[in-house]
């Protein structure tokens, strides 16, 4: 071989490994998991398309000699943006539980009462359905009270645990208003009777409407309280016949003591002329200073002590009896004052308005676990209640704050699971209620024993004071 072509083969070989070199820097990383992870910026610049880098001065190739072989440098490939991190959550709290909307019920119920010298009541049963619909209309009765006159085939029946009522079983037309009538007997002259009147479904199970109103005589006005005048007050009596004792007693005694000064002025005065000698002088007899004979001060003692222990006695008895020893504790009463009422009267605490239509209870050992829960034992109790939101905002309440009250204190909450099977399954502490709403709902109670509850407690929250309805 001619020493001029082994020296261009061998100036080829060298430019071929310079090229390599050049080229090594450039090339992609080769293990998988380099390539999957994102490299961080670089600190010291990286040479891109735009700025090329010098390439070494090849010499022209030689006849005869293979051409070198040039491996393209390959820019780095563009950085990929850094992947941004998860935000932090907000700081506003998530929106609260909005209220269920509440389905019109399909019947109504409006109850008036008449301007008579006896109790008398209109009650209007409104369908506003586009079908006709059975229901059964119970009037709750006073206590005391019977019927005299049921209008459109009632009849009067005692149901569980509760007074007297009225059934009447209707099927409304659509769109159809049916007006029904009862008149009572008034247990008392001028006494103002409550009568309730509810609308449920054909079984009587369900209630879809409610109201309630209260009669008054109308010869007889409402009975206004006042106070005795003061002549009449036994405490203003016995002082005034105390001080008019002590006055007498004085009276006598400066009686006493002026017609002792005339007697001795009148001795003094008879007693004779004078004689020339003059008579020595007689010892004046010591007088003592008159004072009340004992009996008198302790007769006015007496009657003094008397007197004071007798309006101190008044007082005591008057405090006594205003305190109602019936009143149950109210566990964090903070919020109002605790109000009691009758069935059929609308209460209102902070929060709610409640108003009780009507309380059943069923026989005893009919609460088994077949019916949503409870003791074989026990039985179960449901009341009608209308609860009305008087605030502006929705509210919660819990089925654990409503209770009813035994006799001897005892006391059960709602029957949750129980109330839930008889609001067709239906949990209606699950949603608050909503502002200005009003709902009518059956809420169940499991009592042992077969005395019915005597009271129930209801509230809107632990910090409210709370209703008392008294049952009849």
């Amino acid at each position: 071989m001619p020493a001029s072509t082994r020296h261009h083969r061998a100036l080829a070989v060298l430019v071929h490994c310079l090229g390599i070199l050049a080229a090594v820097p450039a090339l992609p990383a080769a293990a998988p998991e380099a390539a999957a992870t994102p490299r961080p910026p670089a600190v010291t610049p990286q040479p891109t398309a735009a700025t090329p880098r010098p390439a070494a001065a090849v010499p022209p190739p030689v006849a005869g000699t293979p051409p070198p072989v040039v491996v393209a440098a390959r820019a780095p490939a563009a950085a990929s943006p850094e992947p941004t991190p998860p935000s932090a959550p907000p700081a506003v709290a998530p929106p609260s539980r909005t209220p269920a909307k509440a389905i019109p019920p399909p019947v109504t119920v409006a109850v008036a009462p008449e301007s008579s010298p006896a109790p008398r009541y209109r009650i209007h049963v409104r369908n506003v359905g586009n079908s006709p619909v059975d229901t059964t209309v119970r009037q709750e009765l006073p206590p005391g009270a019977s019927a005299t006159s049921i209008s459109f085939g009632g009849r009067a029946t005692r149901a569980g645990g509760s007074a007297a009522e009225v059934t009447w079983r209707l099927r409304l037309p659509a769109h159809s208003t049916t007006t029904l009538g009862t008149a009572l007997t008034a247990t008392a002259p001028g006494q103002s009777l409550t009568a309730p009147a509810c609308a449920f479904t054909s079984d009587g199970s369900r209630p879809y409407d409610c109201a309630t109103a209260t009669w008054q005589a109308a010869a007889t006005p409402a009975a206004q309280v006042t106070e005795a005048p003061p002549w009449r007050r036994i405490p203003v009596l016995l002082a005034g016949l105390a001080v008019l004792l002590l006055l007498c007693a004085g009276a006598f005694w400066v009686w006493r003591r002026q017609r002792g000064r005339r007697v001795t002025a009148a001795a003094l005065a008879t007693g004779g002329r004078g004689t020339v000698y003059p008579r020595p002088p007689a010892p004046s007899p010591t007088t003592r200073r008159r004072t009340p004979p004992v009996w008198l001060l302790v007769s006015a003692a007496v009657v003094l002590l008397a007197g004071v222990l007798g309006a101190a006695g008044w007082t005591a008895t008057r405090r006594v009896a205003s305190i109602d020893t019936q009143k149950q504790p109210t566990s964090g009463a903070w919020m109002g004052t605790a109000v009691a009422g009758p069935v059929g009267v609308p209460l209102r605490e902070s929060a709610f308005e409640f108003t009780v239509y009507r309380v059943s209870c069923g026989a005893a050992g009919a609460a088994g676990p077949a019916d949503g829960g409870g003791t074989a034992a026990g039985r179960r109790c449901q009341a009608t209640v209308g609860v009305r939101n008087v605030t502006g905002d929705q509210q919660p309440w819990h089925g654990q704050l409503q209770r009813a009250y035994l006799p001897g204190g005892r006391w059960v909450s709602t029957d949750e699971p129980a109330t839930r099977a008889a609001n067709l399954g239906r949990d209606v502490f699950a949603d608050p209620v909503a502002a200005g709403s009003r709902v009518v709902l059956p809420l169940v109670f499991t009592v042992d024993g077969r005395d019915p509850p005597r009271q129930l407690e209801l509230r809107s929250g632990v910090f409210s004071a709370g209703v008392r309805v008294d049952m009849p």
